[in-house]
């Protein structure tokens, strides 16, 4: 025992000295002895001469990653007092680590983020220059500014989801010299694997219908470029769902989509992580003025502010859901702002009621902006990710709220962004022939576009759509149930915990102050195929 005692004594002094002299030498530029090589940091971890906190820390120094090990919910099936980490590195999140106390938690989700990470940091003596005088590590405060400052900032997150924005947007608008779109509200979805990062959907715009409510399901709403990437993105899901239970085994491998441990759900592959791209900051209460800040110690101060509550969009207006300036009681087609519809994916997941019957939610791990004419995303941090912190308790098993990990990117190339283009949305999602391009205003088909669904120009990102696709999914899965139902309200409405979980969010939202989501027409669901 003495013996052991000693010996772990000697390798955490080893450890923390390492760590100190790392610090100091960022600190006041000191050169006492050789910045480390990071194979030699693996080497000894293998040795068993350092554990997976001392290297995860150690590396996040010498790579120069942003590191963050964030206590976080314990899942459900895990019973008794526990405790839960996660480690975060340049805004993606591993697995959750589980231990009866914190140090043993955060061991767990060190070695956990090793597992991932050990690959690819072993790839990079390729990568860094042979001589054994590696630049001093420096100390990381945003991920931004990491990329700045160092040469091989091409394998950073934040550089490789732009740049795969602009080739898949070249890629797909290439084939079509002859349309001008505009492109100047875009977002896109982006999927990230082993293999790298893939646009897997997209969608353009910044208007909504001026018609009236659509009782046939036909009529798309909302075109701005989130809302149309993200429906774009539920025709994906649809496709690898239908990949799945494919009795083709080459189709079932090829789906991003697993049976999860211990329950009926599917859940994504674990090495499938998305991120969102977006070249404006939406509108909403991401646009709040900087100046304003969340006060724990004063809640009172901030939850009446018009910017930090709910808003709606209204005839290309924004207001918020406070303001006595806008007329609730008018017969008019609202939609909510998209930072508030970020704020609800971020908690009920991203592919929406119906999809909800199949699997757990899915989340977004990182959400970047890409606009040349923002230098603050404070407002968006505060929307998104602290106005509903707090609320994972009262959700329902497998939901619960995720932190993305927002920052600003370098923009993606836009086109002309002519007045008359501007109501016009294109979308696409990966495994499409061709873009779609729908008029924003009529929320149909436009005749010119390289798509169109047939005579009537009803858009494939419409409900109707979307109810198609879920009954194929459905009778694939031979879920009489979900076949049985008369309409498309009735179908999202029996997916019971994604309501449960929509209901304690507005209540959440409403109980903090931030004001009433809209009650949605009950017609525009009314419909069935």
């Amino acid at each position: 025992m003495v013996a052991r005692g000693f010996l772990f004594s000697g390798r955490l002094i080893d450890s923390l000295s390492e760590l100190l002299c790392t610090f100091l030498s960022c600190l006041l530029g000191w050169n006492a002895r050789p910045p480390l090589d990071p194979n030699v940091l693996i080497e000894r971890y293998r040795q068993d001469e350092m554990n997976a906190l001392a290297l995860i820390h150690n590396l996040a120094q010498v790579v120069q990653f942003q590191l963050e090990l964030k206590e976080t919910v314990t899942p459900a099936h895990v019973h008794g007092l526990h405790f839960a980490f996660c480690a975060v590195i340049d805004g993606v999140e591993y697995k959750t680590g589980i231990g009866k106390s914190k140090k043993e938690a955060r061991l767990q989700a060190a070695q956990y983020a090793l597992e991932d990470l050990l690959p690819a940091i072993e790839h990079l003596k390729s990568a860094l220059p042979e001589t054994p005088d590696f630049p001093p590590p420096l100390l990381v405060k945003d991920p931004s500014d990491f990329i700045r400052r160092t040469s091989h900032g091409g394998s950073s997150v934040n550089l490789q989801i732009p740049q795969a924005v602009r080739f898949q947007l070249n890629k797909v608008f290439s084939p079509h010299p002859d349309i001008s779109v505009c492109t100047s509200t875009t977002a896109a979805f982006v999927i990230q694997t082993s293999a790298g990062f893939q646009v897997v959907a997209f969608g353009t715009g910044n208007v909504s219908t001026r018609e009236s409510v659509s009782s046939t399901g036909r009529i798309v709403h909302d075109s701005h470029a989130v809302v149309a990437a993200r429906r774009s993105l539920m025709r994906f899901l649809y496709r690898h769902l239908l990949m799945f239970f494919s009795q083709t085994a080459e189709l079932k491998a090829k789906s991003i989509f697993q049976q999860s441990v211990g329950g009926d759900l599917l859940a994504l592959k674990s090495d499938v992580a998305f991120h969102l791209y977006t070249n404006q900051l939406p509108k909403g209460a991401a646009q709040m003025h900087s100046k304003l800040r969340l006060n724990p110690l004063s809640v009172s101060a901030w939850q009446v502010n018009n910017e930090m509550g709910l808003h709606l969009s209204v005839e290309g207006k924004i207001f918020s859901v406070l303001s006595a300036t806008f007329d609730h009681s008018a017969s008019k087609l609202v939609s909510m702002s998209v930072t508030d519809k970020l704020t609800q994916w971020q908690v009920l997941g991203y592919q929406g009621a119906l999809i909800s019957h199949f699997v757990e939610p899915i989340y977004v791990q990182s959400i970047v902006v890409g606009d040349s004419g923002c230098s603050d995303i404070r407002g968006m941090e505060i929307s998104v990710n602290q106005r509903v912190e707090g609320i994972t308790s009262q959700l329902p098993m497998h939901y619960c709220m995720v932190r993305p990990h927002i920052s600003l990117v370098p923009q993606v190339a836009t086109s002309t962004s002519e007045v008359a283009l501007v109501t016009q949305s294109v979308n696409w999602s990966e495994g499409d022939g061709s873009i779609e391009i729908v008029d924003g205003l009529e929320g149909k088909t436009m005749e010119g576009s390289p798509f169109k669904s047939g005579s009537a120009l009803a858009s494939r990102l419409c409900k109707a759509a979307m109810l198609h696709r879920f009954r194929l999914l459905a009778k694939e899965t031979q879920r009489h149930d979900l076949l049985a139902a008369s309409s498309y309200r009735e179908a999202k409405r029996m997916a019971k915990p994604y309501q449960e979980a929509k209901s304690m969010l507005r209540a959440y939202l409403l109980q903090q102050g931030f004001g009433a989501w809209p009650v949605k027409v009950s017609v525009s669901d009314n419909f069935g195929v």
